[in-house]
């Protein structure tokens, strides 16, 4: 069965760094479009980032210039590297796959999500 788990949130001070993982499992993970969600208590449910299965990456204005992501096709593994928080970019993250290319939602396979806390 596919499954998506993420790691690495946490509490960071602003301006702190954090490098968030989503290891894939039940899935060729390289076939698959990667994403970044995040949502806050109230909110619907944001995109972050993605990478596509050529390695292309699209960032949302809020992240840009401070987020980056990464996958490893050997790992079975995105990331999400995340300097210079701050405040706002507290949320709950989630890891999302979607088969390369497609546009159907239908298709998607979601993480739990990891909690991502910029507080002094």
């Amino acid at each position: 069965q596919e499954q998506l788990v993420e790691s690495g949130g946490g509490l960071v001070q602003p301006g702190g760094s954090l490098r968030l993982s989503c290891a894939a499992s039940g899935m060729i993970f390289s076939l698959y479009d990667m994403a970044w969600y995040r949502q806050v208590p109230g909110k619907a449910r944001e995109l972050v980032a993605y990478i596509t299965t050529h390695n292309t990456t699209n960032y949302e204005d809020p992240v840009k210039g401070r987020f980056t992501s990464s996958r490893d096709n050997t790992k079975n593994t995105v990331y999400l590297q995340m300097h210079s928080l701050k405040p706002e970019d507290t949320a709950v993250y989630y890891c999302n796959a979607r088969p390369g290319g497609y546009r159907d939602s239908n298709f998607d396979i979601w993480g739990r999500g990891t909690q991502v806390t910029v507080s002094s």
